[in-house]
């Protein structure tokens, strides 16, 4: 007599999906949380983590920081003299200056950051969550916290202060260039340059900056790393960078938020 054997109920596709994408979303979130944790924790800040977070810090940020913020400054000097230019035109001088610094300072320069730190932190975590495959822990689908403390997190905190450091110096570069291309040489600008500037950057519109340009930050920093994690862990390939597709729609739901808080 044979045994009987039970019919199981083939998984539902509808499902399988959706739970799927919720599992890695969870999943994000979850090393993303265990990372932010270890990266204020003050245990984790030995010799040798203030050591890789400061060699990770160089490579991200000083090694990149004097050409990207000179191709920055050469491509919003053009944009900034086609909106002055533009405003002459039609009879809009006062408003100029004002576009100049929404358009550029307040909306494209911590994006352009973000995506530029975004690329050069994908490919680096790729490569590092790649040694992790072969490790017990992973093999279990479990995270290693000392691999994690020990070479993740200072690759986490290095490329936020990428995003950080690059926004803010090409803010400060793109004001100088901004005045300089209005008023000239001239130093009798500055009170009028000074006080539209102010009005653009009020209190909430500052914090709003601050806060998005953080978010920023801290999408770029962790949203690779998890993804190329879980890469490891379920030995997937893939031609496309893991979280890349993330990264950009969480970049893209913080703008929209951020465009509908100021403007709506």
């Amino acid at each position: 007599m044979q045994p009987q054997t039970t019919a199981h109920a083939p998984d539902n596709p509808w499902l399988e999906a959706p739970l799927r994408h919720v599992r890695s979303w969870w999943h994000m979130l979850h090393v993303g949380s265990v990372v932010l944790v270890l990266a204020l924790s003050p245990g984790s800040y030995t010799k040798a983590f203030r050591q890789r977070t400061a060699q990770h810090i160089y490579t991200s940020t000083w090694q990149v920081m004097p050409w990207f913020t000179a191709l920055t400054a050469l491509l919003s000097l053009v944009l900034i003299r086609i909106v002055v230019v533009t405003a002459l035109s039609y009879g809009l001088s006062q408003y100029a200056l004002q576009m100049v610094v929404r358009v550029l300072v307040l909306e494209l320069i911590p994006l352009s950051a973000a995506l530029f730190v975004a690329l050069r932190a994908g490919l680096a975590f790729n490569a590092g969550a790649m040694g992790m495959a072969t490790q017990p822990a992973v093999a279990q689908k479990t995270l290693d916290l000392n691999h994690l403390r020990d070479h993740l997190t200072p690759r986490v905190l290095a490329d936020a202060f990428a995003v950080l450091a690059l926004a803010m110096l090409s803010s400060v570069v793109i004001l100088v260039l901004a005045y300089l291309t209005v008023y000239g040489l001239s130093p009798w600008g500055l009170p009028g340059f000074t006080r539209t500037v102010g009005q653009v950057f009020d209190l909430p519109v500052s914090l709003g900056f601050i806060l998005k340009t953080l978010f920023f930050s801290l999408a770029v920093s962790v949203v690779p790393m998890a993804a190329s994690l879980e890469a490891a862990q379920h030995r997937i390939t893939d031609t496309i960078q893991p979280g890349a597709v993330r990264l950009f729609l969480v970049l893209f739901l913080l703008e929209a938020t951020s465009l509908v808080v100021k403007y709506v």
